[in-house]
């Protein structure tokens, strides 16, 4: 396989351009893995509603929203995460695997899982943009193989995105009439589909934790440096942690999702305030937005488990 880099001349435009498409490519991975998941959940919990006559109204409120926006959400998830630096990104990562771990410690196991899988959407892009950027980096033909990996992606989301589309039009029909084979292999083993999303993530988010740190910590010269960055770090993400424990205990109504969004950012924002730098302000503001975009998105399937 060839670069197409090295057919061109080294100068300073071209090396920031091909750094840009970089960027580009792994924020597109990013969004459709967040797609595929998404369409998945969808599916899910699109079946759970039927089987149940006591929630046909989530059911229409799943079937009803509008598949126009699916690209238009990939498109606009992919600008962020291209935007979002490495650094920040990271950070992201690392508070997630942090409150996951704890909330599935807290709960108990199964409980609340189907929203747990919605709320880490921003997250889930990130990690994956941060392991592309550690597994590539300094690969000679890296740009050709964030380019084959955005296309099996690409590739991947389109077909979860018609599975889901199908599931939401026909399901009812062929699982009564016994003729279609995917809605039947769902009719079999549909059930199944939470715990597959959850093994892919525990792999994907082991991977983008072990490069999280390592993206970290190449930004310091002396051991000293990195004391003084991950010793307040290490604070603040137990306070956040405490707090959000805190929270969804004393809420009866469910996770107080949009106010935990604004809760961590802002933590991160005051932390980076003081060992980061002026440009990780600007993509802590870009994550908030990226978050935000996410459950807006997600947010007839967040009502259907958090009634669940």
């Amino acid at each position: 396989m060839f670069s197409l880099g090295t057919w061109l001349p080294a100068l300073p435009g071209l090396a920031w351009g091909w750094a840009l498409l970089d960027a580009l490519l792994q924020g597109l991975v990013g969004a459709c893995a967040v797609s595929v998941l998404c369409s998945l959940l969808k599916v899910y919990l699109y079946i759970q509603c039927l089987n149940n006559p006591e929630r046909q109204a989530e059911k229409e409120a799943i079937r009803a929203q509008w598949w126009v926006l699916e690209p238009l959400h990939v498109v606009v998830l992919t600008g962020v995460l291209a935007l979002v630096g490495s650094r920040v990104a990271a950070l992201v990562v690392l508070e997630f695997s942090l409150r996951a771990v704890s909330t599935i410690l807290s709960l108990g196991k199964g409980a609340h899982s189907s929203q747990l899988y919605l709320l880490c959407q921003y997250s889930l892009g990130c990690g994956v943009s941060c392991g592309l950027s550690f597994l590539l980096e300094g690969a000679p033909h890296g740009t050709c193989n964030l380019a084959l990996a955005a296309g099996l992606a690409g590739l991947l989301a389109t077909y979860a995105r018609r599975l889901a589309r199908h599931v939401c039009t026909l399901y009812e029909l062929h699982s009564r009439a016994r003729y279609c084979g995917i809605c039947i292999l769902l009719l079999a083993s549909g059930h199944g589909i939470p715990q597959l999303l959850r093994n892919a993530l525990a792999v994907t988010f082991t991977v983008a934790d072990l490069a999280a740190v390592a993206l970290i910590n190449r930004d310091f010269l002396s051991t000293a440096e990195a004391v003084r960055f991950w010793t307040p770090l290490t604070i603040c993400y137990t306070l956040l942690v405490i707090y959000m424990q805190e929270e969804l205990r004393q809420s009866a109504g469910g996770w107080p999702v949009y106010q935990t969004v604004l809760v961590r950012m802002g933590g991160l924002f005051i932390l980076l305030l003081t060992v980061g730098r002026w440009m990780d302000i600007l993509h802590i503001l870009l994550s908030l937005l990226g978050e935000l975009w996410c459950l807006l998105r997600a947010g007839v399937m967040l009502e259907a488990c958090r009634r669940q």
